[in-house]
């Protein structure tokens, strides 16, 4: 028996009628996309700017990982199911296991990963085999002016993967390199509402959860529980990210993305993330990016304990699912 959401109403009931804005990368140098979309925060598809980048297929994949050691997290179908404030944990607060990558890739073709939702997300592509193949990758940066404050992640699955509504604290591209994702977008200004969960959710729950995240699910809105996101709905974006696309996403701006895979081909969905820095204007008035520092705050007496527990027991890899988490 699924447990009760309370009362939902169909999305299509509140249509979209926004889109996100598309550009090619021959329309842009530096200074105009800071112009026109950095400096304002105004999220932004850009196409044109991996042609030179192979297709990250499963083959390709493979060839190039082979048995190397990624974590995969089992998030499970049933949970889309549940009221998400009845959540353990969200996100990279999941517990991870490393496996290799081959193993990996039979969990994906046997259907097993697209079964049990089972997804590999945010690994940094530092120091594996895939980091001496970022050559054009490292372009897009420079093409937009973006100045780097993470390393490339890798996230891979198959179709029908939700990465649930949430917003990052820095100026976010997702490089679509196979398969495409469903994009659903909100501004900051909706930040209330959208019910995140508070930042003193740390306090209890450590890292586990996040004050990132919405409570709600934007296709199925539950207006009973959830009254203010019929006001969200009206600001909603909406588009597909397709194969050799790049989507910038600004600090602050919810995304929720679900993983369309390619039917034609081996059906799964391959992304890059990188986050860049702020301008200083910007970043500065963002309530949406100081709330998440002042979970992160929270979360430190956790942190510690795990830390300190993983170092009696020796655990290396505890820390660096630790690391990974922060």
């Amino acid at each position: 028996m699924k447990p009760e959401l309370g009362t939902s109403q169909p999305l299509e009931s509140y249509p979209s009628v926004r889109t996100i804005a598309r550009v090619s990368a021959s329309a842009l140098t530096p200074s105009r996309f800071f112009e026109q979309y950095q400096r304002s925060g105004l999220p932004v598809i850009v196409t044109g700017l991996l042609d030179a980048e192979p297709n990250w297929s499963l083959d390709y994949l493979r060839e190039k990982l082979g048995t190397f050691a990624l974590p995969i997290r089992r998030y499970g179908r049933e949970q889309y199911e549940q009221d998400k404030r009845k959540w353990k944990s969200i996100g990279s607060g999941t517990e991870a296991q490393r496996v290799p990558f081959t193993h990996y890739a039979e969990m994906l073709q046997s259907g097993e990963a697209r079964e049990h939702d089972i997804y590999l997300v945010k690994r940094s592509l530092k120091h594996t085999p895939l980091e001496q193949n970022l050559t054009s990758l490292h372009r897009v940066g420079e093409q937009l002016g973006l100045s780097p404050i993470s390393d490339f992640n890798l996230w891979l699955g198959t179709s029908g993967h939700t990465t649930c509504l949430h917003y990052d604290p820095m100026d976010g591209t997702l490089l679509q390199l196979h398969g495409a994702k469903k994009v659903v977008l909100f501004p900051p200004s909706q930040l209330y509402n959208l019910y995140p969960f508070p930042f003193w959710v740390h306090l209890r729950h450590g890292l586990k959860m996040r004050a990132s995240y919405s409570q709600v699910y934007p296709e199925r809105p539950d207006f009973e529980a959830f009254p203010r996101l019929k006001q969200a709905l009206q600001h909603r974006y909406d588009d597909v990210l397709q194969q050799g696309e790049v989507l910038f996403i600004p600090a602050g701006w919810w995304h929720e993305l679900t993983t369309v895979g390619d039917k034609v081909g081996d059906g799964i969905v391959c992304s890059i993330n990188r986050f860049w820095h702020i301008p200083a204007g910007r970043s500065l008035g963002l309530w949406s990016k100081w709330r998440v520092h002042l979970g992160s705050v929270c979360a430190i007496p956790h942190i510690l304990g795990d830390v300190g527990r993983a170092i009696a027991s020796g655990n290396a890899q505890m820390l660096s699912q630790i690391w990974q988490k922060i």
